[in-house]
């Protein structure tokens, strides 16, 4: 019997190995994370190149950077590191930019807005995405952020409702998590 698989995903690092099962996916990424770096939760500038095949994808090349964080007791250079990094991509004229920032917390303090204010001064190739909509304050809202009239870009800001770390553990798939973002933005009042 054979069964046609419509996506799958294939690792530079592993050749004609094929993944079609996505938690697969997450742990590769992360062992192959753990095989560069030697489980020191230190980063690495060497890129884990995924390829994912479906005919519900586009042809797009992603470059998931690590976060401008800052940790209690990480190292200075790691903070200075992760910096030089995302500006060595960044800076290149041809790469769009996702500014993204937590909705709980003060956006004039964020890292990625300032850095990518930094390199795209009119927001010409900067989409801002606000994530944890969901976990503002009470009487607080993202409607000024999403609107563009707190922080302009050339592009409409994206929100964005994030799994939590709960569902994450449950094992709670993007789609669940997508439809519980739907419900979220269709039921909030602003």
């Amino acid at each position: 019997m054979y069964v046609c698989v419509s996506f799958y995903a294939e690792f530079m690092h592993l050749p004609r190995k094929r993944f079609t099962d996505f938690a697969a996916v997450r742990q590769e990424i992360s062992d192959e994370t753990d095989r560069e770096t030697g489980r020191t939760k230190a980063i690495s500038s060497v890129p884990i190149h995924l390829s994912i095949y479906s005919p519900n994808v586009v042809n797009l090349a992603l470059i998931d950077l690590p976060g401008l964080t800052k940790v209690a007791g990480q190292a200075k250079s790691i903070v200075e590191d992760i910096e030089n990094m995302v500006r060595g991509f960044i800076e290149k004229p041809n790469c769009i930019i996702m500014a993204i920032s937590p909705a709980n917390q003060d956006l004039a303090t964020s890292d990625a807005i300032k850095i990518s204010c930094e390199v795209d001064p009119k927001g010409e190739r900067t989409f801002g995405v606000l994530t944890k909509i969901d976990l503002m304050d009470q009487g607080t809202n993202a409607v000024d952020i999403l609107e563009g009239r707190s922080y302009r870009l050339q592009f409409p800001w994206i929100g964005v409702v994030n799994r939590s770390q709960a569902d994450i553990n449950k094992s709670v798939d993007m789609i669940a998590a997508r439809r519980r973002e739907r419900e979220y933005f269709a039921n909030s009042p602003e």
